[in-house]
């Protein structure tokens, strides 16, 4: 069984709770998506912030369909370029394009036989 590897449950996407769950100024991973009936959390779309996961979790407020949230701290941008690749290979968001390196860097999708 293939997992996001985040922490704990999933959220409200909305600012208090941002706020309340998400440390200001770390990089990491997030998932958007939403819990079914079986009480599964369903991905529609993985990423990842370099810099500031609780500013980027924010700017999705109101331009998601999306209502909830998971997320998970990274070391490194390496580190979550690689997580964000990872998570985008095993659950395939609807609508979304192979993650994007961060400029600058040159790194390599960590995924075996993918070419970006």
């Amino acid at each position: 069984m293939k997992t996001l590897g985040m922490k704990g449950g999933s959220y409200s996407l909305n600012e208090k709770t941002i706020d309340a769950q998400v440390l200001p100024n770390v990089r990491g991973n997030y998932a958007l998506g939403k819990t079914n009936e079986r009480g599964t959390f369903v991905v529609g779309y993985v990423g990842r912030s370099d810099n500031d996961l609780n500013a980027r979790l924010k700017q999705w407020i109101g331009k998601t369909t999306e209502p909830e949230f998971k997320f998970s701290y990274a070391p490194t941008p390496k580190a979550a370029y690689e997580k964000e690749c990872s998570n985008w290979h095993d659950f395939t968001p609807r609508s979304q394009i192979h993650p994007a390196r961060p400029e600058k860097s040159d790194w390599k999708c960590p995924v075996v036989g993918c070419d970006k």
